[in-house]
C-alpha cells in the first residue's frame, strides 16, 4: 500500500491511533455511528479463529437476553472504535503482534485490557512431528539437515514480518542458515506444500502457529529458540479489550467476558470447522456449545440473564438435551 498523505501507512497519527488512511477511517467511524446502541457491539478482525469465538459469545448472550452486533473491522479501526465508545468489545488482542498498537492506549487509560481470554498462543518454526523424532529439536539443529529440508524454509505472505525477520536471520548467517532461502506464498498455498510432504512423510519446515487448524490436521512440532527470538518459539497471549467504562456500566457482560477463556486447542478445533470444513461460523459456535454446556457454566458463575435470573439454566434450556 502507499504512504497515506496524512499518515504515515502504520505509523501513529496526531490522535494516537496506528492507521492506514484517514479516509478509511472516517468511513469506518461514519459505519460505526449507524451502529444499535442498545447492543453489545463486538469488534472482529477477520480472522477464522476471532469470528468463531465471537460468534460463541454472542450466542450466549442472545440467549441470556441481551442484543448483540459484530463490526468486522482491522484491529487499528477496532481500538478506535473502543475508544471513542462505539465499539463495546473486542477478543482478538494479540500479543505481541498488536502490543505497539494496544499497550499506549492502555497505559494512556483509553481502554482496558479486561482478561486473557486465550494465554497459550504460539507462532514460530514448525515440522511435522516425524521430523522432531529424526532429531530436529531446536533451530540450532536444522544447519544438520539442510540437505534433508532442501535449504527452504516455507513462509505466508511475502515481505510480511515473519519472513522478513527469517531472511534476517539467513543473511546474517545465524544458526548456520547462511545459504537457506525462504520460499513465501499465501497461507492456502504454503499449507497445500505442507500437505504434501506429509502425505509422503517428507521433510519441511514452515511457519506455524496456534490456534489454528494445521494444527488438528497436521501432527506438528514447534522447534525451540532462544526466549527472545521473534521467529522460533514465540509465545503469544490474545486478550479481551474492551472500553474503560464497559465493568462499570455493564457489570453483568463484564464479569461473562472476564470469565470467557479458552485453551488453544478448542480455538484451533473452531477454525477447522469454520475455515477448513468450511462450516458457517454460527454453525460451529452452536453445535461446539451444545457439546461443552459444562465449560460454558464455568464461563456462566455470577452471571444473570439480562433479567436478573440465573444465566446458566437459560443456556440449559436453549441448548441441553
Amino acid at each position: 500500500m502507499d504512504q497515506c498523505r496524512n499518515c504515515n501507512f502504520l505509523g501513529r497519527c496526531a490522535h494516537g491511533f496506528i492507521v492506514t488512511c484517514t479516509a478509511l477511517m472516517l468511513l469506518m467511524i461514519s459505519s460505526l455511528t449507524l451502529a444499535d446502541t442498545s447492543a453489545v457491539k463486538f469488534g472482529i478482525q477477520p480472522w477464522p479463529g476471532v469470528t468463531v469465538k465471537t460468534e460463541v459469545a454472542t450466542d450466549i448472550l442472545e440467549v441470556l437476553g441481551y442484543e448483540t452486533e459484530k463490526l468486522q473491522l482491522n484491529t487499528p479501526f477496532i481500538l478506535h472504535g473502543i475508544v471513542s465508545g462505539q465499539v463495546d468489545v473486542a477478543l482478538g488482542g494479540w500479543y505481541p503482534i498488536s502490543a505497539a498498537m494496544i499497550t499506549p492506549l492502555v497505559e494512556e487509560g483509553k481502554l482496558i485490557r479486561l482478561t486473557a481470554n486465550l494465554p497459550h498462543a504460539l507462532s514460530g518454526m514448525a515440522v511435522p512431528v516425524y521430523v522432531h523424532e529424526a532429531g530436529v529439536d531446536s533451530v540450532e539443529d536444522l544447519s544438520r539437515y539442510a540437505d534433508r529440508f532442501g535449504h527452504k524454509i516455507y513462509g505466508n505472505e511475502a515481505g510480511g514480518t515473519w519472513p522478513t525477520q527469517v531472511q534476517e536471520l539467513i543473511d546474517a548467517d545465524e544458526y548456520g542458515l547462511g545459504d537457506w532461502k525462504v520460499v513465501t506464498s499465501a497461507t492456502a498455498s504454503m499449507l497445500v506444500q505442507v500437505g504434501r510432504a506429509t502425505d509422503n512423510n517428507g521433510w519441511i519446515l514452515f511457519y506455524g502457529w496456534k490456534p489454528h487448524w494445521m494444527n488438528i490436521k497436521y501432527d506438528l512440532y514447534y522447534l525451540k529458540g532462544p526466549e527472545d527470538s521473534p521467529v522460533v518459539d514465540t509465545k503469544a497471549t490474545i486478550y479481551t479489550i474492551v472500553r474503560t467504562d464497559y465493568p462499570e456500566t455493564n457489570p453483568n457482560v463484564a464479569r461473562f467476558l472476564k470469565q470467557f477463556k479458552v485453551d488453544s486447542e478448542i480455538q484451533s478445533q473452531w477454525v477447522y470447522g469454520n475455515s477448513y470444513e468450511q462450516h458457517p461460523a454460527e454453525d460451529v459456535a452452536q453445535k461446539w456449545i451444545a457439546a461443552n454446556l459444562d465449560l460454558v457454566e464455568e464461563w456462566l458463575q455470577g452471571v444473570t440473564t439480562a433479567e436478573g435470573e440465573p444465566a446458566f439454566p437459560a443456556i440449559e434450556a436453549a441448548y441441553g438435551s
